[in-house]
């Protein structure tokens, strides 16, 4: 079901599960349909019953449309017709030509199924009319251009393989016959497909070396009247019929789709599609575009085969079952191979082709999804179930995938050319046959389907014994050949599995007999084993593919439709054939036989030593599976779901997305509904933490992360389940750590932890044979070998081997097989034919205390037993007696072992050899072999020729231990004590305090359980721990002890390394750096809240208010009115792309930096940044860098001198400042750091943009290059400011201080700017200081307009470095007055007319530091000038409505001065290392002037005014510049005067909660240059720009338009919010990075490119991350991922 976007918005969905996705091909929306949809849930307008009372069409309207589109369509067919050429004869493009003069029309047509029902309902008749379409299909008989058209349509049809139905001479009905009684002729008998083949060889010639022949089949399987009759009747049919040829042009795709609300139309143009779906099938075969093809097919049938009645309706009525299967089977048909499975010569079978197109490229897709899209319907399944004619042509067409893709292993060289082929033959196993088989299987799940069931389960055992039969199998499988596609062994194992769970039926009455089950046994068993090899290395030279294809087999998307029905199906026969033979099998399979003797020495004919190992754990890890996997033997839906989700939370936690992924579905595909009760949400919350989205130090982010809960590592956390579950191995071992840190966490253990057993759930009834599984001898006696082997230190032998065993044996303990009669007489009497047997009995609890003494090996002549045997002889000593002393029950037991293979062994004890005749000489040899060799001669005396493997000879171990024995005795080697357990221990012993723990742990359990459950076990435990054991050799200095030991001295000796580099850093001489544009600043607002981002067409966001922009308008009017120089020392500029500059902190010496950068460039692996513009990466750090900043040597040394407080009067300081500002700047001598001084200045003016330098009215003049330099400065004290949060109360170093080198930057700017002398009569420290007058024609800036810590800069930069303190001091003061004045002059401008009346002729006490006075002083002064507050508009009005109290003076006065004293009071701390105390916010003004020495109290601002000359006068001055020339800019003076300090924080633009609000709005918006909608729109995050990324349309000069505007926006730094990806990118100069997404699910997910359509919203926590990045310049230190971006975005 799918909906419209509009349909949705205004629907009801709460609480619904939904996906939004972006469709490609237009498509009907189904709201209103309620054959497909409830009504609750139609959108509002189509709730309402719109057909009730709307007024019918008047019939005149409608008649033009009648009459002139039936000719308007006829000519669109002509067109058509016309056009097309055949793919031979002329290029795709032409094609493209027609339809791009056709595309008006189209569009056309598209517009008039917008217009309503009406219209709708006028284009159905028309296309349907069948009598319309005869009279101007074909041409009146006077018109020739209509006749030949219609040829060329006839010529199509006949080009296209299809016949009219005229020429078959049929009837015009013979469309309408069944297709489904031609359906068994169609296919033959069955049997034919595998038999009766021909080669054929390519008729192209074209057949390349080394390919397959293809193999056609001769029964033929095109019935003509599906494949090869087509007739058309109406326009519709024709219509279709060109879509179809002209494969599918999307306009034509989209308007069919709109037709559809038309109920007439939609049964009309179903029955069309089916007509032709033969048709749409074989050109899909054909094109070279199959792929746009395939989506737009699917398009269309989704739509008309997801409606169950419509769906009825055609299969009934037009075949389409009969159709469909019959154009799979001939689509499959054109890529038929022979099978060479099993013996190549006389195998019949046939294969698909995996190297084929049509598999590689899925081009059977579409036809595979309609299939699957119809069988979800009931009754159209219960038709396919019932159908014998569908069924068996289904079996024949599985069978194709039976065996495909054969492995065949390189034994010799390495392939030559890895086959990429696997995928193409897993994806058709899933899609053509599993994906069906779960369709069909959902209806298959009460007891009244039971027939069903049993019908194809029959079919699936003739199919298989066809198969075994067409290759020629009949007991053993061909050596070293694996194929993991047997689809057929999957169908019956999943309709047995269903028919048992659900339907009620009996296993025994659908299983074969127990040949067959031998046979159906042999290849899942074949696959389990080559996984093992495969793992093992022994395929390593068929290359990496043929991992894929083991990983593939498991892989969470395969594993519900190939391992788990492989499993289910062998522990089915496992529960039903004999267990010895099952065991042995087993062994052999996995190619251990060998291996399993008592022997030290044994040789292997199959095996490398060191595949022995992982082979034996292979084998025994697969028994532990069989045996304890209940996923298809009794667990319910329910708990299926939980082991699934706890098995993948304990490998790794995961994000809600990936586990949903990872779940198989079973067999609901991705919906997060599963077949239980209990939902996916339900059991995640059961199951699991949920770990929210955090943001790690080092900047990756996390997603939100599902955990398991401790109760699940406690109870629940199954190895077993994980083992299967793994596609790689590294996640069982990675469960395994999570697991041990769990247990530490808890402190239930702190060692090594073993795997835990977990509890099964109980067996379904049919499948209690599987018990017998572990109480079989065969497995008593591999037991019983590899406990010896591992106690004894055999080659080969591992904890994991021992982990297995022992878990056997405890599966063994936990399911006792019931002692019934029934069963006693299943199992044929062991003892007549037993010579001489290990075990009594097949019980395990019995056989574990079981005493074995004897045992005969085959050992080789070199082994240790014979050279014991023969010291033996040397000392005439003679063998123990052969009588068991220590247990009255213990027996005799002798076997031989070793070469002979174990299956052989076993039937010495003709276990199985009543039933397999094969093995009865195999018996008979060995029998021989052993009397033979009783008394074996000595053999040392043969000449043997020097390297053939040495002869085997036979010797009798003496053994004298019981399962039980060795399991204490591995119990004392692990734990390295001798009395490891005592008596006293099986006293209090309870299993159930065992549950966690290592190996120890799990021997005493298996104990502890022994002796619970039997009374004897107890007893001879009791006599085992009685006993003295033997004394345990000590241990030697293991290799890994010393390997150890060189680590930590290694780590000790790289400690000092590291400390000794540090010191050497000590006598630092550079720092690294960054340098950066700047354009935080410039975008901050006065008002403290983000502006919004438009999401309606009425929203704006207007620029005009930012810093930035603010600074230029005060810039450009004073250059209107004053001296350009003096306009360029009263502003500062940087605000819009400023430099700033950080550093990592880290030093080292030029030559060092040299060099470094010299073997970089040779470097050429190097990402992400360029060295040939200086970029590099910090080698201490690895941060990003673009230059280095010089630090002096010696700092420090006389602060003594330049510290010291001074008694001196402020004229001398004021004096003292002048003649230091007097002083000429002298150049630097040449030296190592004067030159690197200079690279600096080079590297800073390389960084900026050219725009932002040139403010002046002469470009490159040195007043700019001045302007620019103390601009730097500024820049950098302004943002270290906002990195502290806009204010200086925090004190101490910020985050952004140990970033900062300012005063290192300060060193290199003064000594440039000292270069630079002022003029003294344009000094401006004289006219703060003295009074005087200036008449000029261009004059200086009144000092009222000039920006005060601009001058603080200017003045501190040109005076001779390092200045005294106490100079520093007398600037601030001096500028403090100046700003405190500007501060008056503000507020007075702000004042209403009376209330300055009011105060001009209040009495105040006439004093220099009192506001009172100087405010009074200020506006007398002013309105001298009639006109500086005459242009008092209503807003300055506005302003003021409130009523100024002194109280509110103060403060504004306060926060007017503010900014200043905090820029003063940074720049002391850098300049002096002066600290920076943290205090209130209310007490920051009079703390920071305390700090900088202006004495002051809390109440009063005019306190810590100091003044060098009379204020009154100073004052008067300044407010006389400014009056001297008023008249010329009245409008522009309020503007220069008011201008507030003031800025709030900056801020990226304030985002709606909800994405979908973003992405409704822009996705379809045009682009501002073209008009067109972009392809890929974008957002800028700073000022809500709308850009195209990599939009052509936009592109200037070669860069697109979002690098463009980093420029513009960010001085090379842009945040862009992609609107369809949800993803942030940000792009800093020329490099870009992917930064995340700031929209998360309800998970804690991204969902980067919308793909799975989730609701998102904004993550509050990661935009502010994003802001603070932005804000503190951090983007490149956090970012690791960087790349060009070639101007391409």
């Amino acid at each position: 079901m799918s909906l419209c976007a509009e349909c949705f918005n205004n629907g009801d969905h709460t609480g619904h599960d939904f996906n939004m996705f972006r469709s490609q091909a237009g498509g009907a929306c189904d709201c209103g349909d309620g054959n497909v949809m409830r009504e609750s849930g139609f959108c509002s307008r189509h709730r309402l019953k719109t057909g009730e009372n709307v007024p019918s069409v008047p019939r005149d309207l409608l008649l033009m449309s009648e009459m002139v589109l039936p000719r308007f369509i006829i000519t669109i067919i002509q067109y058509l017709r016309d056009g097309y050429t055949e793919p031979e004869s002329a290029a795709d493009r032409d094609l493209q030509k027609v339809l791009q003069q056709l595309d008006l029309h189209i569009s056309f047509l598209e517009e008039l199924t917008k217009m309503g029902g009406a219209m709708r309902t006028v284009l159905t008749k028309i296309l349907t009319n069948q009598q319309t379409f005869k009279e101007l299909s074909m041409g009146q008989e006077e018109n020739v251009y209509a006749k030949r058209n219609y040829e060329k349509y006839l010529s199509a049809l006949k080009s296209s393989g299809l016949l009219s139905v005229e020429e078959k001479g049929t009837g015009a009905g013979a469309t309408d016959t069944a297709a489904g009684a031609g359906a068994l002729s169609l296919l033959g008998n069955t049997c034919r497909l595998f038999c009766d083949l021909c080669l054929m060889g390519d008729q192209d010639g074209l057949q390349g070396v080394g390919q397959r022949k293809r193999v056609k089949l001769s029964s033929s399987t095109k019935d003509p009247s599906i494949m090869d009759t087509l007739k058309h009747k109406c326009f519709l049919e024709e219509l279709l019929f060109w879509t179809i040829k002209y494969e599918f042009p999307q306009k034509m795709v989209t308007f069919l789709l709109n037709m559809l609300p038309d109920q007439d139309y939609k049964i009309t143009f179903t029955k069309t599609f089916v007509q032709h779906y033969a048709f749409i099938m074989k050109t899909l075969m054909k094109s070279h575009e199959s792929d746009t093809m395939s989506n737009r097919i699917v398009h269309i049938s989704v739509q008309l085969f997801s409606n169950e009645e419509l769906a009825r309706h055609v299969t009934e009525e037009c075949q389409l079952l009969d159709i469909m299967v019959t154009v799979l089977i001939y689509m499959m048909e054109s890529c038929l191979i022979k099978s060479e499975l099993q013996d190549e010569e006389s195998n019949h079978h046939v294969v698909v082709n995996c190297g084929e197109a049509l598999l590689k490229n899925n081009t059977y897709w579409p036809l595979v999804s309609d299939f699957i899209n119809i069988l979800s319907h009931q009754s159209v399944a219960k038709r396919f179930l019932e159908d014998q004619s569908l069924l068996l042509p289904w079996m024949s067409f599985v069978s194709f995938f039976q065996g495909m893709n054969l492995n065949k292993r390189e034994l010799n060289e390495h392939v030559e050319f890895e086959s990429q082929t696997y995928y193409a033959a897993f994806a058709a196993e899933l899609e053509a046959c599993a994906q069906p088989m779960w369709g069909l299987l959902t209806h298959c799940k009460v007891k009244e389907t039971q027939e069903y069931t049993k019908t194809v389960v029959q079919y699936c055992l003739d199919t298989l014994q066809m198969w075994f039969d067409a290759i020629g199998f009949v007991d053993e499988p061909a050596l070293n050949q694996l194929t993991f596609h047997l689809p057929l062994h999957r169908y019956y194992a999943m309709f047995l599995s269903k028919g048992v769970k659900c339907q009620g039926l009996d296993l025994d009455s659908l299983l074969p007999d127990q040949e067959m089950l031998m046979k159906i046994m042999v290849h899942p068993l074949q696959i389990q084993a080559s996984l093992s090899e495969i793992h093992s290395n022994m395929w390593v030279r068929n290359g990496l593919q043929i991992k894929g294809q083991a990983m593939t087999y498991v892989q969470s998307h395969f594993c519900n439709s190939m391992i788990d029905p492989d499993i289910y199906l062998l522990q089915v026969c496992a529960s039903r054939l004999d267990p010895d033979y099952f065991i042995s099998s087993v062994f052999e399979r996995f190619k251990v036989v060998d291996l399993l003797t008592m022997a030290s020495q044994h040789q292997n004919a199959v095996l490398d030593s060191e595949q022995e190992r992982p082979m034996l754990e292979g084998a025994l890890t697969f028994l532990v599976i069989l045996s304890s996997l209940r996923i298809h033997l009794g667990m319910s839906d329910d708990e299926i779901l939980r082991a699934e989700m706890v098995s993948q939370l304990c490998m790794n936690d995961r994000t809600h997305s990936s586990l949903l992924d990872l779940i198989p579905e079973n067999p609901n595909p991705k919906s997060g509904v599963v077949p239980g009760s209990c939902s996916f949400e339900e059991m995640l919350s059961a199951v699991a933490d949920f770990k929210a989205p955090v943001f790690e130090p080092g900047g990756s982010m996390q997603q939100g992360m599902y955990t398991p809960k401790a109760e699940v590592w406690e109870k629940e956390f199954d190895p077993i389940m994980v083992i299967l579950r793994t596609v790689y191995r590294r996640d069982v071992q990675s469960a395994m750590d999570r697991y041990s840190a769990f247990l530490k966490q808890s402190g239930i253990q702190t060692g090594n932890p073993w795997p835990p057993y977990k509890e099964r759930t109980p067996l379904h009834p049919c499948y209690k044979g599987l018990v017998r599984l572990l109480h079989c001898k065969t497995l008593h006696i591999v037991i019983f070998t590899l406990l010896y082997k591992i106690w004894m230190d055999h080659q080969n032998m591992s904890e994991h081997v021992l982990c297995m065993v022992l878990y056997l044996i405890e599966l063994g303990l936990d399911n006792p097989v019931q002692d019934d009669k029934v069963e006693e007489v299943s199992i044929p009497c062991i003892e007549e034919h037993c010579h001489d047997s290990w075990f009594p009995g097949t019980s395990l609890l019995s056989n574990l205390h079981h005493v074995i003494n004897f045992v005969r090996v085959r050992v080789p002549e070199t082994a240790p037993e014979v050279e014991r045997k023969r010291e033996r002889e040397r000392e005439r000593e003679t063998p123990a007696s052969t009588s068991s002393e220590s247990s009255t029950f213990g027996q005799v037991s002798q076997t031989l072992s070793g070469v002979q293979r174990l299956l052989s062994r076993t039937q010495v004890f003709s276990l199985v050899a009543e039933r397999r005749r094969k093995f009865q000489e195999i018996i008979n040899r060995s029998n021989h072999e052993a009397s033979q060799a009783v008394r074996p001669k000595s053999s040392s005396s043969r000449w043997l020729p020097p390297g053939s493997p040495p002869q085997l000879v036979t010797e009798i171990l003496e053994i004298g231990e019981s399962m039980l024995s060795l399991l204490v005795k591995l119990h004392q080697k692990l734990s390295g004590k001798q009395n490891s357990l005592s008596l006293s221990w099986l006293a209090e012993v309870d299993p159930a305090h065992h549950a966690h723990g290592d190996g120890l742990t799990a021997i005493e359990r298996i104990l502890a359980k022994a002796a619970t459950r039997s009374r004897h076990s107890k007893r001879c435990l009791q006599e085992i721990c009685g006993k003295v054991c033997p004394p345990i050799p000590p241990k030697k200095n293991s290799p890994g002890d010393k390997k150890s030991m060189d680590k930590e001295e290694r780590r000790q000796r790289a400690r000092e390394r590291q400390q000794k580099l540090l010191a050497e850093f000590a006598s630092r001489q550079k720092s690294f750096m960054e340098t950066a544009m700047d354009v935080v600043l410039g975008h901050r607002c006065r008002s403290d809240t983000p502006k919004r981002l438009p999401i309606t067409d009425e929203e704006h966001i207007y620029p005009e208010d930012t810093c930035g922009a603010t600074h230029d308008v005060r810039l450009s009017l004073m250059q209107r009115y004053f001296k350009d120089s003096s306009c360029l020392q009263s502003v500062s500029i940087g605000w819009d792309g400023g430099v700033y500059v950080q550093t990592c902190g880290h030093t080292l010496h030029i030559d060092c930096h040299k060099s470094y950068m010299e073997s970089l460039r040779n470097d050429q692996v190097l990402q992400g940044f360029s060295v040939d513009k200086g970029e590099f990466t910090c080698p201490l750090c690895r941060q990003f860098a673009n230059s280095v900043l010089p630090c002096r040597p010696g700092r420090g040394m006389e602060t003594g001198a330049w510290h010291a407080p001074s008694n001196k009067s402020m004229s001398t300081l004021v004096k003292e400042v002048k003649d230091l500002q007097e002083q000429l700047g002298i150049f630097p001598v040449e030296s190592n750091l004067s030159k690197e001084m200079e690279s600096v200045i080079k590297d800073i003016k390389n960084t900026t943009q050219k725009k932002y330098m040139d403010y002046g009215k002469n470009p490159g003049s040195p007043d700019n290059d001045f302007l620019f330099m103390y601009s730097v400065a500024r820049t950098n004290l302004e943002l270290e400011l906002v990195h502290r949060g806009g204010n200086l109360c925090s004190g101490g170093a910020s985050a952004a201080a140990k970033r900062s080198c300012l005063n290192q930057l300060f060193h290199v700017l003064a000594m440039h700017m000292r270069l630079y002398s002022i003029d003294s009569a344009y000094n401006p420290w004289t006219r703060l200081t003295q009074s005087m007058y200036c008449d000029d024609e261009r004059p200086e800036v009144p000092m009222l307009f000039r920006d005060v810590p601009s001058l603080l800069i200017i003045f501190i930069l040109t005076m001779p470095q390092p200045l005294r303190k106490e100079h520093f001091t007398c600037v601030v003061k001096v500028l403090y007055s100046l700003q405190y004045t500007q501060a008056l002059a503000a507020l007075s401008v702000r004042f209403s007319r009376e209330e300055r009346l009011a105060w001009s002729k209040k009495n105040t006490p006439n004093s220099d530091k009192s506001w009172e006075s100087l405010l009074c002083h200020m506006i007398s002064e002013l309105t001298k000038a009639k006109d500086v507050y005459d242009t008092n508009s209503e807003e300055t009005l506005v302003l003021s409505s409130s009523v100024w109290s002194p109280q509110s003076i103060e403060f504004s006065l306060q926060q007017f001065c503010l900014p200043f004293l905090r820029l003063s009071c940074l720049l002391q701390h850098h300049l002096y290392g002066d600290s920076l105390p943290g205090c209130l916010v209310e007490e920051e003004f009079s703390l920071l002037a305390g700090c900088l020495g202006l004495a002051g109290s809390a109440q009063s601002s005019a306190a810590c005014l100091e003044w060098n000359v009379n204020a009154l006068d100073l004052i008067s001055q300044w407010c006389s510049e400014e009056i001297y020339f008023v008249s010329g800019f009245l409008e522009s003076l309020q503007s220069l005067l008011g201008q507030d300090p003031q800025w709030a924080a900056p801020r990226l633009l304030h985002l709606p909660d909800n994405y979908n609000t973003i992405f409704q709005y822009y996705h379809r918006k045009s682009c501002t240059s073209c008009g067109k909608t972009p392809k890929d729109p974008a957002l800028c995050l700073v000022c809500g720009a709308f850009v195209c990324l990599k939009g052509q349309c936009c592109k200037q000069q070669g860069v697109c338009e979002c690098v463009l505007h980093s420029q513009h926006c960010g001085a090379a730094t842009g945040i862009f919010l992609l609107i369809n990806a949800s993803v942030i990118i940000i792009i800093r100069g020329h490099r870009f990075c992917l930064w995340g997404s700031v929209y998360l699910d309800a998970h804690g997910e991204e969902d980067r490119d919308l793909r799975r359509g989730k609701p998102l919203y904004l993550c509050e926590e990661r935009y502010r991350v994003l802001e603070q990045q932005w804000v503190s310049h951090t983007f490149d230190h956090i970012n690791k991922r960087w790349g060009p971006h070639y101007n391409g975005l």
